[in-house]
């Protein structure tokens, strides 16, 4: 299954008591989809899945996939674990729920070998049928995947697709693009790597950014597909102020602060995190008033 080149990795809505806003939710992925988003990934590190129960999660993967796919959209299931156990049984869940896809992080905290990554990743791609991306994040999980196993997995599992790499290496990116099998795709999991790694042959990205213009990255990455690569670059250049601020802190609490400022209410964040603090919020207004805002607010979002 194609899941295309621009996946939104969610923020999940809150109300103000902490609840999932779930109804906030359906509109906020019909939006991302409608502004050039290919496809949602929920329940991911944006989505702030270290601090969801697994039945808010099921419910969202529930309730939204019939609104990604109403607006031709994929919903993708993070549905990662550092328990072996606990990402099989989820990711089982998820496949009988219907969702079209699965994101894997490296297991973290317990820092498997490679040998263990491997075989965690063997274990999930054989409990499911559903095509799985592979999540490489270093600075989340303490470890990072290699080329070499995530090429090993990649041939040796069909329903291993693909990868999104955050790890600003390059390098590591070109080793599994050149030895991927047909149909492997690597996506690149920081919105600021999106076109230098689509460069060396990567074919597009996860993206937080898309929350708040996303019709612009859709427009830097059709341009370089296109061949218009003086456009993709000077979309690229014109969005990465916006992108670096959307990191000043941790994700997700710069864009959900900039989507409840500009009027799209996601809610706070839920404890350890909080909200940015006043000189960064300052600094993530400064660069939203520098570009447009493509995501539609709809009527209900003010509160």
């Amino acid at each position: 299954m194609e899941f295309g080149r621009i996946l939104t990795a969610m923020v999940t809505p809150m109300q103000a008591d902490g609840s999932v806003d779930v109804e906030q939710a359906k509109r906020l992925a019909a939006a991302i989809i409608d502004c050039g988003s290919d496809g949602v990934v929920l329940a991911g590190t944006t989505g702030e899945s270290p601090t969801l129960e697994f039945e808010e999660e099921r419910e969202l993967f529930g309730q939204l996939l019939p609104v990604c796919h109403e607006h031709g959209g994929v919903l993708i299931a993070g549905t990662g674990s550092n328990s072996t156990k606990t990402a099989v049984e989820s990711s089982q869940r998820a496949q009988e729920i219907g969702v079209d896809g699965l994101l894997q992080v490296v297991p973290y905290y317990n820092k498997p070998s490679q040998e263990g990554m491997y075989q965690h990743f063997r274990a999930v791609a054989e409990a499911v049928d559903l095509p799985i991306i592979l999540y490489n994040i270093p600075s989340r999980t303490g470890i990072n995947m290699s080329a070499e196993t995530q090429l090993r997995l990649a041939h040796d599992l069909p329903n291993i697709v693909g990868t999104k790499e955050a790890t600003g290496d390059l390098e590591l990116a070109v080793q599994i693009i050149a030895g991927a099998p047909d149909g492997f795709r690597v996506w690149s999991g920081d919105d600021a790597n999106t076109l230098p790694l689509m460069s060396v042959g990567g074919y597009g990205v996860v993206s937080v950014l898309a929350h708040i213009v996303g019709a612009q990255i859709r427009a830097m990455v059709d341009a370089f597909v296109a061949g218009q690569v003086d456009e993709a670059a000077r979309l690229h250049r014109q969005l990465l102020p916006v992108t670096k601020a959307m990191f000043l802190t941790s994700n997700p609490t710069p864009v959900k602060w900039a989507l409840n400022h500009l009027g799209f209410a996601v809610g706070p964040t839920r404890l350890p995190l909080v909200e940015p603090p006043v000189e960064i919020q300052a600094q993530i207004m400064a660069e939203l008033q520098q570009v447009q805002i493509d995501l539609p607010l709809p009527a209900t979002s003010a509160r």
